[in-house]
């Protein structure tokens, strides 16, 4: 989802996990006089860690999940929507890149300093993938939406969450979407960023022919040098997280880039289309080169621009009843894996295989989706790139401060964002849908009546170019096989009403055909 990267596995053995330094059980006392204030607050040496090592594993994290002040950008930031005479984020003719990176940068510095304070828990926050790809593509997109208004829903969406947390509704929530149809949802979503990633880059796009859908590169070619960019930053992607390196993804994208600057400094290669003229072989968006100054003043411009109800007068309330609960869906489940991973890889998992503190965590959790939509930046959501810092020793949430800290000191640097090409920044995309669809050996294929739901779920989001539409699909199979087979006292009710939902929204049409809306 998840996105940040979903946590790739189910939860984990409650207790230590193998390779897990040893941290003593929670809620044991911490020794006296040991640490002072910040040990005791953040019960570092309690958990079998230091400050030195807190801080060394929150940069770990930081750099780890840092790609995302490059990758929002290039997701939310490069997308008109519908409404609003096409504006961009933000209210712009044009993309404003730095403008997206100060904000993304901001708003995970502050929600993650928010977790460590709050929640005492070694797990950093940012824009979510594949929940940044749904505002963009699913919500943005549709008639008349304007980029206010699809941030209001998600701004919606974080509050509900936030409802569902504190009156532990999560749990009916929880179950009430078979588990294999969550892991379909995530699965789909790492399909669909992936072949943005790949349509963004040029590696495959539409056909001058128009004979096909898409086809790979220039006329079934890889002809060009901004391709040859992507290709190497895929390849050294790969590698890199194959070898389990430290900060791959981040990594990958600033070699590609340097590749980028030299490609064109040397080839003067320019842009695919200066609005006049097409060069299938130019850069897709931004042409690669340094900028005059490397450090500015942040723009903070993005922030408290939605509008909470907007999108009801737009698209109706059903739609906006559907697009929140795809983002629920998206958000709140991956949340609880991640939580649950990164308890466990720290050893800080109860007998039950709950984290301390969970309800505050949880609560951080759905404040940052809050917050992100307020931020103008879509939802924010945990990492489970979180485990990296972990991994390094980090166990208490003063690492998450570390992170939290150094994101906000990234704001200053956003002018980077506009060296950055798509074609040198996509194949983290490609990299992310991956380990997302790592997940796909957790659905029982034997089963249809789970199998084919999850088919329909995975392969219509990249398909249909819609993640509303795969979620619908696999949600309205699976009541209609479950009917058919004689077991529909096996449906949750809330499934019953979420298929209703789905069927409405995809008779939208005739519905406002036929109440002549």
């Amino acid at each position: 989802m998840a996105a940040r990267t979903p946590s790739q596995t189910p939860g984990p053995t409650p207790g230590r996990t193998p390779g897990a330094a040893p941290a003593p059980a929670a809620g044991r006392p911490a020794p006296r006089g040991a640490g002072g204030a910040l040990d005791r607050y953040f019960r570092i040496t309690e958990r079998g860690s230091t400050v030195a090592t807190e801080i060394r594993g929150g940069l770990v994290t930081f750099f780890t999940m840092s790609y995302i002040i490059v990758l929002n950008p290039l997701i939310i930031g490069t997308v008109a929507s519908s409404g609003g005479e096409g504006a961009f984020l933000g209210g712009g003719d044009a993309p404003d890149l730095p403008a997206v990176a100060a904000a993304t940068a901001l708003v995970a510095g502050l929600m993650s300093i928010l977790m460590g304070v709050v929640g005492r828990f070694p797990l950093a926050l940012a824009a979510g993938l594949g929940l940044n790809a749904v505002v963009t593509y699913s919500v943005a997109f549709l008639p008349g939406m304007t980029w206010p208004d699809a941030m209001g829903i998600v701004v919606l969406e974080g509050l509900i969450i936030l409802v569902l947390v504190l009156t532990g509704f999560r749990e009916a929530v929880f179950r009430a979407v078979p588990a294999e149809l969550k892991v379909a949802i995530s699965v789909g979503i790492g399909l669909f960023i992936a072949f943005i990633g790949l349509v963004d880059s040029g590696f495959v796009r539409i056909p001058a022919s128009l004979a096909t859908p898409v086809e790979l590169g220039i006329g079934g070619s890889l002809g060009s040098w901004p391709l040859l960019v992507f290709v190497v930053g895929l390849l050294l992607a790969v590698v890199l997280v194959a070898r389990g390196v430290k900060g791959a993804i981040l990594i990958a994208i600033v070699a590609a880039t340097v590749l980028a600057l030299v490609v064109e400094a040397v080839g003067r290669i320019g842009p695919r289309t200066d609005g006049t003229t097409v060069n299938p072989e130019g850069w897709a968006l931004n042409v690669p080169a340094l900028p005059d100054s490397l450090v500015q003043a942040p723009d903070f411009s993005l922030l408290g621009q939605f509008s909470l109800f907007g999108s009801v007068e737009k698209i109706g309330v059903v739609a906006v009843v559907l697009l929140v609960f795809t983002l629920l869906l998206a958000d709140f489940f991956d949340t609880m894996g991640t939580m649950v991973a990164i308890g466990g890889e720290a050893g800080l998992l109860d007998e039950e295989g709950n984290p301390p503190r969970t309800r505050q965590i949880l609560v951080v959790d759905s404040l940052a989706a809050v917050a992100g939509g307020a931020g103008g930046v879509s939802s924010n959501t945990s990492y489970v790139e979180s485990a990296a810092g972990v991994g390094d020793g980090a166990r208490t949430g003063l690492a998450s401060v570390t992170t939290g800290i150094a994101f906000l000191l990234a704001t200053f640097l956003s002018p980077l964002v506009d060296v950055v090409p798509f074609e040198a920044a996509t194949p983290a995309l490609v990299v992310v849908g991956f380990l997302m669809v790592m997940q796909v050996s957790g659905i029982d294929w034997k089963n249809l009546e789970v199998a084919v739901p999850a088919f329909l779920t995975i392969v219509l989001m990249p398909f249909a170019y819609s993640i509303t539409v795969g979620m619908g699909a696999g949600v309205i199979s699976f009541v209609v096989l479950k009917v058919a087979l004689g077991k529909a006292r096996a449906v949750h009710p809330l499934m019953w009403v979420v298929a209703l939902l789905f069927a409405a929204y995809f008779l939208l049409g005739p519905i406002r055909a036929w109440a002549g809306i």
